[in-house]
Parts: structure tokens; sequence; C-alpha cells
């Protein structure tokens, strides 16, 4: 006989200042089942985990765990229940090595007080393991990448034992061989009888690995789907109530080739490695390889933002110098940073000043800021962009993650730059906010900037570029024109090997 669920949420409700997040949701998870947590940014999915997991308490409703009604006014509740929570963004300690953020705050210890460095290694090691990562318990945790920190949360989940592990977007900066990993994972987990909700905006996953999908809409209900009704189209359907479109849509003006020249670049991380490629005017460059095969750091070196990374730039037929970002500024390169709290934004201030912090002096006289021209332009930005926020004096850190990066890419879009440089730039966002940037992104491009995007999403590769250039521990395998352009070839470039057909030019 069935017993009951292990997680029943009855007509949940939650308000913040001004915003009624959630109102009256309601999410059954059974023991040993993966349910799929969709909607849009600004849906209510996180806020509705974040009640589970004991950070925030809901105005009403009633929470049971195991038939149990109970109260989570904390996190240590929520473990104490058997409930862990990967979140969305990094919870890891830089300073410390990968096995004390595992077993952070349950290290063993001797009768002294002291940590048992052997027990607590080897109890890290089967967890790794199971993960299938390369590196080990005794690494320090600023030594890896961001895909390769997310696993250490996942790993710190797993030595909780728990019941049900919430993962809040686990494969946002994962590769495909991580990803199909995780995914792996999660079944593993269920047929051990842990239960996940498993939230993501990667819909192809969520068709993989989902048992049920629950979709949010505005903080409500929107629908359930499940068993052969829960295909993309469908959970597209009840997220945002129209058909999003991301084909390729070939440009329809011609390009100037050459037009943005790079010669000889190299980073810090790969010193013996030299990069070259060119891109043409109006032309969406896509940027593809493993996670760790240097793009993002090319990128950087080409802005100047890499101190020991260099980089000879031909913009428009001139040579230009970039020894710092300002250099690259000047001549219109900018770059939009694949970790947009940490690297793009100031989270503490609020959307106007985050929109106009590189541009003050185009609203200044004298030093002096003229504000009434500046929130004219502020609120000009806001409605172009489509960003959602009460109003521009609100905290980006409070916004939702698409909205955060409509914010980013509007404070360099107001530079009208002539190159644009985009890091993993949908990372972590909703299909309707995708789009949205994709169609910036086309706009861009049929105005004559050059788009350089790298990307982990092998869809958004496919759809958006107009040529893919594959990365390989630093260098350059292939440059695929857009005939060529399909999953095989990018894949076979990305692990050093040679393409199924002579596709590199």
């Amino acid at each position: 006989m069935r017993g009951p669920p292990l997680l029943s949420l009855h007509h949940i409700t939650k308000r913040f200042p001004g915003v009624l997040a959630l109102d009256a949701v309601s999410l059954q998870v059974n023991v040993g089942e993966v349910v799929a947590l969709c909607g849009e940014n600004g849906a209510g999915k996180s806020t509705l985990m974040k009640i589970v997991g004991g950070i925030f308490p809901p105005d009403a409703g009633v929470i049971q765990i195991a038939g149990a009604t109970v109260r989570i006014p904390n996190a240590h509740t929520a473990l104490r229940l058997g409930v862990a929570f990967i979140h969305q963004e990094l919870n890891v300690l830089d300073n410390l090595d990968v096995a004390a953020n595992v077993f952070f705050g349950r290290e063993p210890r001797n009768p002294l007080g002291l940590v048992r460095n052997r027990q607590l290694y080897a109890a890290a090691a089967p967890l790794l393991q199971r993960l299938g990562v390369r590196f080990c318990g005794r690494t320090r945790v600023s030594e890896l990448s961001l895909a390769e920190r997310q696993m250490v949360e996942i790993a710190r989940a797993l030595s909780l034992e728990a019941k049900l592990i919430i993962m809040d977007e686990p494969t946002a900066s994962l590769t495909l061989a991580e990803t199909n990993r995780l995914l792996a994972l999660a079944r593993e987990l269920q047929q051990q009888g842990v239960s996940v909700i498993y939230i993501s905006h990667r819909l192809s996953e969520v068709e993989r690995v989902a048992d049920r999908v629950v979709v949010l809409r505005d903080g409500r209900n929107a629908g359930e789907l499940v068993g052969t009704s829960r295909g993309h189209d469908a959970i597209v359907n009840l997220m945002v109530g129209r058909k999003i479109r991301n084909a390729y849509q070939p440009p329809s003006h011609e390009r100037a080739a050459n037009f943005f020249q790079v010669r000889n670049a190299r980073s810090r991380r790969f010193p013996e490695q030299t990069v070259d490629f060119s891109a043409g005017r109006g032309e969406i460059l896509g940027f593809a390889g493993l996670v760790g095969a240097g793009r993002s750091e090319i990128m950087k070196a080409i802005v100047g933002l890499d101190e020991q990374g260099t980089a000879e730039l031909r913009l428009a037929g001139q040579d230009i110098e970039v020894h710092c970002p300002a250099d690259a500024l000047r001549h219109g390169v900018c770059l939009v940073p694949e970790d947009r709290r940490a690297e793009g934004l100031v989270v503490d201030l609020s959307v106007r000043e985050n929109l106009t912090l590189p541009s003050l002096q185009r609203y200044a006289t004298g030093g002096i800021i003229h504000r009434s021209r500046e929130r004219t332009a502020v609120a000009a930005q806001i409605q172009s962009l489509h960003i959602r926020t009460p109003d521009a004096e609100t905290p980006v850190g409070d916004l939702s993650g698409g909205n955060q990066q409509k914010v980013v890419l509007g404070k360099w879009l107001a530079q009208s730059p002539r190159v644009l440089i985009l890091d993993e730039p949908t990372r972590g966002i909703d299909v309707g906010a995708k789009a949205e940037i994709y169609r910036l992104m086309r706009q861009l491009a049929g105005q004559g900037t050059v788009v350089l995007m790298v990307s982990s999403d092998m869809e958004e590769l496919l759809n958006l570029s107009d040529r893919i250039v594959v990365m390989h521990e630093g260098r350059i395998t292939g440059s695929l024109n857009r005939a060529e352009c399909t999953e095989a070839n990018v894949m076979r470039l990305a692990v050093g090997r040679t393409p199924t057909s002579s596709c590199v030019t």
C-alpha cells in the first residue's frame, strides 16, 4: 500500500513589499519521484522552494512531510527533516578545500575538537567518485571552475543523505557530459527512494529526467503535465502562454568580413597556447567547448581583464591597443561576464545606478549629475529591454535572474558597442527571457555589431550562431560554417577530435 506523499504543500502564499510572490500554490512530491518545477523567472519557483528549505516563512498555507504537518523556521530544521537545497547561486567557501566545504559544520573531530582530516577526506572520496569529478577532497575550491563548484554543492547534498533534494538550476554552468552525469545521478537517487525537485529552464533536461512537471505562472499554479504530455511545447505553453521561436534565422544583410580580428591571444590559464580568429561586421560568432576549454579566459584577455593575457586586435581596419577594460570600452569592445552577480552587477545598488554606472559622464556637467536626464534615459531602457521591476530604484539584487541579465546588457548597450562579448548570456534564465535576449542579439547584429557568444547551451549555439568556433584546452580545434553546425561536429571538436565531415575552416 502506497504511503503518504513525502512533501505536500497546500495553498502556500507569500508576500513581499509590493509583490504577491505566491498565491495559494500547491505541490505534491511522492517518495522516489522526480518532479520538475518550471516557470518563467519571477513565477515563484525559487520562493516556493526557499519556503521548503526554511529560508522564508509562508504567510499562509500548510506544509506536510510524510503526512505530518510541520513548520520549517530555518535551514537547520529543513535539514533535520531531510530536505537538502542546492541553490542556483553557489554557496561555497573559496578559501577552504573541497572536503571542508562538503562537511562544513559537520566535520569529524577528535576529543580536543580538532578536525580529523584523514577521516574527512575518506568520507568525501566516495561522494566525489559518485559524481565522476576529476578533483579530490584536498583541492582548494578557489582553483575550481564554476561548473566544478556546482559539483561541490551537489556532493554536500549527497553527504546529508537527504530524503528530498531540491536542485535549483543545477546544470546552468555544466558541460554536456557533466549534465548527463547529473541527470543519471537524479535517476539513481530516485531508485534509492530519494525524491528530487528539479528546477531548470533547459526543457530538454526536464523531459529526460522528470516523472511529472508542475508549472507556475505569476505566482500561481498554471498546470501539471505527466507522461507523454510533458513535451517542450506543452511546458512552454503553460509557462508563457505563447509560442517561443528560437530556430536559426539567417542574416538579412551582407557582413563585412574580418571586421574584428584577434591574433596571438593568450590567457593566464593557457600561456603556451595562442588563439586567432576573426568575425564579420554584424556576425554572431559562437564559441563552444567543454568547461575549462579557455573560452572565457580568452574573452577576458581581449578586454584587458587578464593581467597576464595578451591579444593583438584589429577593428574596422585599424590596429587597437587594449591593456585594461577602459581601453576596450573606449574602442567599443564590451564584455558581459558569465557570473552576472559577482562580475556584472553591484547587487546592492538600484536598477538605475547599475544601468548608468559606466556612462555617468553623459548625465553630468562639471561633475554634477543631472538626475532628471539620468532617470529619463533609465526609464527608456527599462521599457525597451522589458525589464520587470517595481521601479528604477529597486535594488538589482531583488530582480529575477533574467531581469538582472537584461540590466547587465542594458548598461553596455548604452555604450553603443561595436563588439559585444556575451559569456553564457542566458545562464539560469527562463525561455521567455531567453527569447527576448536572443531578439536583442539579432537586433544588434542587424545593426552591424559584432556579437561574440560563449555558451555551454548547445541548442543556443546552434539556433543563434552564424559560425561556431570550438576550443579545447586553450586552443581552437575548428571553425564551423553554418552548414556544418551540428551537435555531433561541435562535440567532436570540443573533445579534440576530427569532425564527421570536412567542415573545419
